[in-house]
């Protein structure tokens, strides 16, 4: 109960100092730039053929590099963006890749604009097998000076792009039309039917998210996409949401999906993980700092919410990300013991019934959060850290 309280109050001192960094731009956004760790930050998969792709910073480029040996040789990497570009800092921001059915390598990151706290997300891809990549264009229809971070990017079954973000244009539009306060921001998506050379758009599919959390994406059989992120429930609870995104534009009603009635006025720069496992059950991971609930957690994720909820980790754990591969699931997390950073995982056969802990890495300087790959049956996570860059290690 120490620890917990202890927690809640470095949480919500960290809160207090985001919010005064913010000052007149309303509630904490994004923390103070760490050019170390925004370096760090990359997205990955394995394609077919067990090619490890990883999109990361390589001299402030944009960059995809490709590993056939499940990370232990690395080939040159090749550039994105054509000159150096800035991407976001914020504490949940990375660039991501996903891949095609076609062998095609799609990349997506947010680049800040000129005011605090914008962005646009931009979106480059390859369709020769990652020889070379499209000029970078911006995925959304809206052009104002306003937040579109934190994007997320998915496939779905058939070989349609999605790509979702977080967007203010409703919180601006309900300031200028001088209506009532606007909780957090909106959950956006776009879809594209012709490999990313154009995208149908911007389909709203919730008000009141979370304004500087990481949005969860995970394909459906059906060619839907399940969505999971961080919501602003009336009138300042930042549990987590639910929707289904379908490739005609439209989006399922909102739904609850965690109720942990954590009750803050800031961001927590924390959003979920989620993974669809061989039997079409989701799994999801997310933290919390409420009082009666504070850590990281994981529960299986039904319209009614989730369910068989488990705490992991210990006081310091955070951004736990999760993956499913026919029965198994695998977790992933960094924790802080005071002098190093240590990666930690979770491993499940029987879909999350239960569990074994190991500890994987540690490290003394910057690292990126870790990521977690399936490919066939095994589990792999990707850390990318400053004295092992691009490490990929095996989950027994």
């Amino acid at each position: 109960m120490i620890m917990s309280r202890l927690l809640l109050l470095l949480v919500s001192l960290a809160a207090v100092g985001h919010a005064a960094e913010a000052g007149a731009h309303g509630h904490g956004k994004m923390p103070a730039a760490n050019p170390a760790q925004a370096e760090l930050g990359a997205g990955a998969a394995f394609d077919a053929a067990g090619i490890l792709w990883v999109v990361h910073k390589v001299s402030g480029h944009v960059a995809v590099s490709r590993s056939p040996d499940r990370g232990a040789t690395w080939q040159n990497p090749v550039l994105v963006t054509a000159a150096p570009e800035t991407t976001d800092t914020g504490g949940d921001a990375r660039p991501k890749l996903a891949l095609g059915p076609g062998g095609e390598v799609y990349v997506t990151w947010t680049r800040p604009l000129a005011k605090p706290y914008t962005g646009e997300i931009r979106f480059a891809r390859s369709v020769d097998g990652g020889r070379t990549f499209s000029p970078p264009q911006v995925v959304h229809h809206d052009r104002q000076e306003i937040t579109h971070r934190f994007e997320a990017l998915a496939i779905n079954s058939r070989g349609q792009v999605f790509v979702a973000w977080v967007d203010k244009r409703d919180l601006v539009a309900a300031a200028t039309a001088g209506q009532p306060a606007y909780r957090g921001a909106a959950v956006y998506f776009a879809v594209s039917d012709d490999r990313g050379a154009t995208f149908r758009g911007d389909f709203k599919a919730a008000d009141h998210a979370c304004e500087c959390c990481r949005i969860a994406l995970t394909p459906a059989p059906d060619g839907t996409v399940t969505a999971l992120w961080r919501h602003v429930f009336a009138p300042n609870v930042r549990d987590h949401a639910t929707a289904t995104l379908r490739p005609d534009g439209s989006a399922s009603p909102v739904l609850r999906a965690t109720s942990d009635d954590w009750r803050i006025d800031v961001c927590p720069h924390h959003g979920p993980g989620l993974a669809r496992d061989g039997h079409d059950r989701l799994h999801a991971v997310w933290f919390s700092a409420a009082p009666q609930r504070t850590g990281v957690y994981y529960g299986r994720l039904s319209d009614s919410g989730v369910e068989a909820v488990q705490r992991f980790g210990g006081p310091t754990a955070e951004h736990a990300e999760v993956a499913a591969t026919g029965a198994a699931v695998a977790i992933a997390w960094k924790e802080f013991d005071g002098e190093k950073t240590r990666l930690r995982g979770r491993i499940s056969g029987d879909g999350g019934a239960r569990w074994r802990e190991i500890e994987l890495a540690s490290t003394e300087g910057a690292s990126d959060h870790p990521r977690i790959l399936t490919f066939g049956n095994q589990c792999y996570v990707l850390w990318n850290t400053r004295e092992h860059p691009l490490r990929v290690l095996a989950l027994p």
